[in-house]
Protein backbone atom coordinates (compact mmCIF):
# COMPACT_ATOMS: atom_id res chain seq x y z
CA UNK A 1 0.00 0.00 0.00
CA UNK A 2 1.05 3.35 -0.75
CA UNK A 3 1.89 5.60 2.04
CA UNK A 4 -0.45 8.51 2.30
CA UNK A 5 1.02 12.07 0.96
CA UNK A 6 -0.33 14.94 3.29
CA UNK A 7 -0.76 17.87 2.02
CA UNK A 8 0.72 21.17 4.43
CA UNK A 9 -0.47 25.29 3.69
CA UNK A 10 2.28 27.46 4.85
CA UNK A 11 0.33 31.18 5.55
CA UNK A 12 1.78 34.32 5.75
CA UNK A 13 0.87 37.70 5.40
CA UNK A 14 2.49 38.82 2.09
CA UNK A 15 3.56 34.93 0.87
CA UNK A 16 6.69 36.43 0.02
CA UNK A 17 9.65 35.09 2.21
CA UNK A 18 8.49 33.20 5.04
CA UNK A 19 6.00 30.90 3.60
CA UNK A 20 7.75 30.43 0.21
CA UNK A 21 10.90 29.28 2.03
CA UNK A 22 9.05 27.04 4.30
CA UNK A 23 6.94 25.37 0.92
CA UNK A 24 10.55 24.93 -0.71
CA UNK A 25 11.93 23.24 2.27
CA UNK A 26 9.37 20.59 2.95
CA UNK A 27 8.92 19.95 -0.27
CA UNK A 28 12.35 18.78 -0.42
CA UNK A 29 12.70 17.38 2.80
CA UNK A 30 9.57 15.56 2.81
CA UNK A 31 10.73 13.20 -0.03
CA UNK A 32 7.42 12.86 -1.52
CA UNK A 33 5.82 12.26 1.57
CA UNK A 34 4.39 15.89 2.22
CA UNK A 35 3.35 18.28 -0.55
CA UNK A 36 3.57 22.06 0.72
CA UNK A 37 1.79 25.11 -0.44
CA UNK A 38 1.86 28.76 0.74
CA UNK A 39 -0.20 31.36 0.63
CA UNK A 40 -0.76 35.09 1.84
CA UNK A 41 -3.82 36.66 3.47
CA UNK A 42 -2.70 40.02 1.66
CA UNK A 43 -0.03 38.73 -1.08
CA UNK A 44 1.87 40.91 -1.87
CA UNK A 45 2.17 39.43 -5.65
CA UNK A 46 5.75 38.76 -5.63
CA UNK A 47 8.86 36.76 -4.08
CA UNK A 48 10.96 38.31 -2.52
CA UNK A 49 14.48 37.90 -4.52
CA UNK A 50 16.59 37.26 -0.86
CA UNK A 51 13.95 34.44 0.08
CA UNK A 52 14.96 32.69 -3.73
CA UNK A 53 18.51 33.32 -2.86
CA UNK A 54 18.10 31.85 0.63
CA UNK A 55 16.61 29.14 -0.97
CA UNK A 56 19.51 28.19 -3.57
CA UNK A 57 22.30 28.91 -0.87
CA UNK A 58 20.61 25.56 0.70
CA UNK A 59 20.55 23.84 -2.55
CA UNK A 60 17.05 23.88 -3.05
CA UNK A 61 14.88 25.15 -6.47
CA UNK A 62 13.91 28.55 -6.36
CA UNK A 63 11.72 28.97 -9.14
CA UNK A 64 7.96 28.30 -10.20
CA UNK A 65 7.39 30.41 -6.60
CA UNK A 66 4.43 32.88 -6.47
CA UNK A 67 2.84 35.37 -4.06
CA UNK A 68 -0.46 33.79 -4.02
CA UNK A 69 -3.76 34.73 -1.77
CA UNK A 70 -5.10 31.77 0.29
CA UNK A 71 -8.25 31.89 -1.16
CA UNK A 72 -6.53 29.84 -3.96
CA UNK A 73 -6.97 26.59 -1.15
CA UNK A 74 -10.14 27.41 0.30
CA UNK A 75 -12.12 26.81 -2.88
CA UNK A 76 -13.92 24.44 -4.19
CA UNK A 77 -11.34 22.15 -5.96
CA UNK A 78 -8.41 22.93 -3.82
CA UNK A 79 -6.19 20.44 -2.69
CA UNK A 80 -7.55 19.41 0.72
CA UNK A 81 -5.00 20.29 3.45
CA UNK A 82 -4.04 18.11 6.27
CA UNK A 83 -2.16 20.99 7.81
CA UNK A 84 -2.17 24.72 8.15
CA UNK A 85 0.41 26.59 9.77
CA UNK A 86 0.91 30.06 10.07
CA UNK A 87 4.23 31.57 9.83
CA UNK A 88 3.90 35.21 11.03
CA UNK A 89 2.60 36.73 13.75
CA UNK A 90 -0.43 38.80 12.00
CA UNK A 91 -1.65 35.72 9.98
CA UNK A 92 -2.18 33.64 13.00
CA UNK A 93 -4.58 36.89 14.21
CA UNK A 94 -6.34 37.27 11.30
CA UNK A 95 -9.87 35.34 10.73
CA UNK A 96 -9.02 32.67 8.13
CA UNK A 97 -10.99 30.86 5.74
CA UNK A 98 -12.76 27.78 6.80
CA UNK A 99 -10.21 25.17 5.14
CA UNK A 100 -12.15 22.07 3.27
CA UNK A 101 -11.63 19.10 5.26
CA UNK A 102 -10.62 20.74 8.92
CA UNK A 103 -7.10 20.66 8.29
CA UNK A 104 -5.12 20.54 11.95
CA UNK A 105 -3.47 24.04 12.39
CA UNK A 106 -0.67 25.43 14.12
CA UNK A 107 1.16 28.39 14.66
CA UNK A 108 5.34 28.70 13.48
CA UNK A 109 5.91 32.17 13.84
CA UNK A 110 8.98 33.58 12.61
CA UNK A 111 10.32 37.16 12.36
CA UNK A 112 10.24 38.79 8.82
CA UNK A 113 13.10 38.72 7.62
CA UNK A 114 12.03 40.85 4.47
CA UNK A 115 11.29 43.98 7.67
CA UNK A 116 14.91 43.60 8.67
CA UNK A 117 16.94 46.98 7.51
CA UNK A 118 20.48 46.67 7.49
CA UNK A 119 23.71 45.77 5.44
CA UNK A 120 23.62 43.15 2.15
CA UNK A 121 25.26 41.04 4.52
CA UNK A 122 23.39 41.51 7.82
CA UNK A 123 19.95 41.06 5.95
CA UNK A 124 21.25 37.71 4.12
CA UNK A 125 22.19 36.98 8.11
CA UNK A 126 18.25 37.07 8.73
CA UNK A 127 17.24 34.93 6.11
CA UNK A 128 19.25 32.37 6.42
CA UNK A 129 18.65 32.28 10.28
CA UNK A 130 14.43 32.59 9.00
CA UNK A 131 15.15 29.72 6.68
CA UNK A 132 17.31 27.86 9.53
CA UNK A 133 14.36 28.09 12.12
CA UNK A 134 12.16 26.78 9.56
CA UNK A 135 13.78 23.76 8.35
CA UNK A 136 14.27 22.74 11.78
CA UNK A 137 10.57 22.89 12.88
CA UNK A 138 10.26 20.93 9.81
CA UNK A 139 12.68 18.52 10.37
CA UNK A 140 10.36 17.78 14.08
CA UNK A 141 7.35 17.18 12.16
CA UNK A 142 8.95 14.76 9.76
CA UNK A 143 10.45 13.02 13.04
CA UNK A 144 6.66 12.43 14.01
CA UNK A 145 5.19 9.09 13.73
CA UNK A 146 1.70 10.64 12.20
CA UNK A 147 0.41 6.96 11.18
CA UNK A 148 0.54 6.15 14.61
CA UNK A 149 -0.44 9.36 16.14
CA UNK A 150 -4.37 10.56 17.05
CA UNK A 151 -5.23 13.91 16.40
CA UNK A 152 -5.56 14.98 18.88
CA UNK A 153 -1.63 14.52 20.08
CA UNK A 154 -0.72 15.39 16.75
CA UNK A 155 -2.47 19.04 17.07
CA UNK A 156 -0.21 18.76 20.50
CA UNK A 157 3.15 17.86 18.08
CA UNK A 158 2.45 20.86 16.06
CA UNK A 159 1.92 23.49 18.44
CA UNK A 160 4.68 22.73 20.49
CA UNK A 161 6.99 22.07 17.37
CA UNK A 162 6.37 25.91 16.95
CA UNK A 163 7.73 26.39 20.04
CA UNK A 164 11.26 25.67 18.77
CA UNK A 165 12.74 29.32 18.47
CA UNK A 166 16.26 28.66 17.22
CA UNK A 167 17.93 26.03 14.56
CA UNK A 168 20.37 23.70 16.30
CA UNK A 169 23.74 25.27 15.49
Amino acid sequence: MAERIYNVLFVCTGNSARSIMAEGLLNHMGEGRFKAYSAGSHPTGRVSPQALRTLQRLRLPAEGYRSKNWDEFAGPGAPAMDFVLTVCDKAAGEVCPVWPGQPMTAHWGVADPAAFEGSEEATERQFMDTALTLKRRIELMLALPLARLDAMAIQREMRDIGRVQKAAP
